[in-house]
């Protein structure tokens, strides 16, 4: 009797903790929101996939030069939205992204539109392009990661650490990662 009790008063907590922690829409910068409107946090996706690994997938659609060398949640598929490109911008000051044209394609051979699909990328900005890619081909459950493997950059002129992303994030909320490669985990690599 008050095993039948606990479990729903738990599950009561857990969900109405999960409800409050999320971002709403309205505190996102514009580039993070999604037509879905499905937001969590690094802590909160890592405990969603921890309550049901068996139905809840982490994403991280990085390249692989990130995955591979800033390290990644060790249960996260590696599918890139994005290659990196090596032509400089010079009015951005950058190597801007492009799509990756075998994206759609490799979620639909992996994954059912029903899944759920929490995406992570650096900072929260892709993952959101990226959900927003799926919403169209009818994925209904596809979560951005808000705050990306990295987080945020610390915007404090005074700190040591400014300029670095070291705000919030996966890496930087204690959550566990690894640099550790699961091929298996990278659809789009040629196994021999």
């Amino acid at each position: 009797m008050t095993q039948r009790v606990f479990m729903p008063i738990a599950l009561v907590l857990f969900l109405g903790q999960f409800a409050f922690g999320q971002e709403t829409k309205s505190e996102l910068p514009e580039r993070k929101q999604t037509t879905l409107g499905l937001y969590v946090t690094s802590a909160e996706a890592y405990e969603m996939w921890k309550a049901n690994p068996e139905k809840v997938t982490i994403l991280d659609i990085r390249t692989p030069e990130e995955y591979l060398f800033i390290g990644h949640a060790a249960m996260a598929w590696n599918i890139p939205a994005f290659d990196q490109s090596y032509e400089w911008d010079s009015e951005k000051q950058q190597f801007p992204m492009k799509p990756n044209p075998d994206f759609v394609g490799i979620i639909k051979d992996k994954f059912q539109a029903d899944d759920i699909l929490l995406i992570t990328c650096r900072s929260g900005d892709r993952s959101a392009l990226a959900v927003n890619e799926l919403a169209k081909i009818g994925y209904k459950q596809a979560y951005t990661i808000t705050d990306g493997f990295e987080g945020g950059i610390v915007e404090d002129e005074t700190s040591v650490f400014a300029g670095q992303r070291m705000v919030n994030g996966w890496k930087n909320s204690g959550l566990p990662y690894t640099y550790k490669i699961d091929p298996e985990l990278m659809p789009f690599v040629k196994k021999n």
